[in-house]
């Protein structure tokens, strides 16, 4: 009987098999799950555009003039409020207000939005609400109107325009928050450069300056033909009594 010694025989490599695997290449260690993160940090709870509708509306009830989508933006800081909820928001608004049969309407004006009483039920709010109206002159509507539509201009150049001093209605202008002073001339005194204010076009209901209305070509020629008439008629009024000053000056020349 031949004598088995243990020590002499190699040992044997030990295989995938041994420890589980099923062969080839060695695996490598699998990676570590990170641990879950809670619903909060998972994701973020959607905007309640409700609410934001309710707070954009309170907000612009409250407002004494108009506000932009940023200012309306700047409530909800904290709330991930962005420009598309703003939009949202304020076209939901318009089609609530809308229709003739509403007593409040939003409208856009001077570059913002703003809540406004409906002009169809005037009568009825004149009767209980006693609000001092704005009154200008014919005077100053006629100033208002070449500062809108010239601007920036001087005052020189507005009473080139009108043919009479304008100062005081200026002064009237500036005191109803119309007309502003928006820079300087740079030309000898450096004069006062006037402008049309945010508050002229709320008050006449403009988003902005192209809102303006322009004449046709039909109505332009009817004020010329009338603004020729006017001179016609002038001269004749004034136009025989200078006359004798004219020829009582040309006998003193011949004499």
């Amino acid at each position: 009987m031949s004598h088995r010694d243990d020590d002499s025989q190699p040992s044997s490599a030990p295989t995938p098999e041994s420890h589980g695997g099923s062969g080839g290449s060695p695996r490598s260690p699998s990676p570590r799950r990170a641990p879950s993160e809670g619903p909060s940090q998972q994701t973020q709870s959607p905007v309640d555009i409700d609410r934001v509708q309710g707070a954009v509306e309170a907000i612009l009830l409250a407002a004494d003039e108009p506000l932009d989508r940023a200012t309306l933006a700047k409530a909800f800081d904290e709330e991930r409020v962005e420009s598309e909820h703003i939009d949202r928001v304020l076209e939901r608004l318009r089609l609530t207000y809308s229709g003739e049969g509403r007593g409040i309407h939003l409208v856009e004006v001077a570059g913002g939005f703003q809540l406004r009483t409906n002009p169809a039920f005037h009568t009825e709010i004149r009767q209980l609400v006693e609000a001092k109206p704005v009154e200008l002159s014919r005077a100053a509507l006629e100033t208002l109107a070449i500062i809108a539509y010239r601007q920036p201009l001087t005052r020189a150049d507005i009473e080139e325009i009108r043919g009479v001093n304008s100062s005081g209605v200026l002064r009237t202008l500036q005191e109803c928050e119309l007309v502003e002073v928006v820079g300087r001339l740079d030309d000898i005194g450096r004069p006062h450069v006037y402008g049309t204010t945010d508050r002229f076009l709320s008050f006449f209901g403009f988003d902005d300056l192209t809102d303006l209305p322009t004449l046709s070509e039909s109505e332009h020629a009817e004020l010329e033909d009338l603004y020729d008439r006017e001179l016609d008629s002038f001269d004749d009024a004034f136009g025989d009594e200078d006359q004798p000053e004219d020829h009582a000056a040309d006998e003193e020349t011949s004499s």
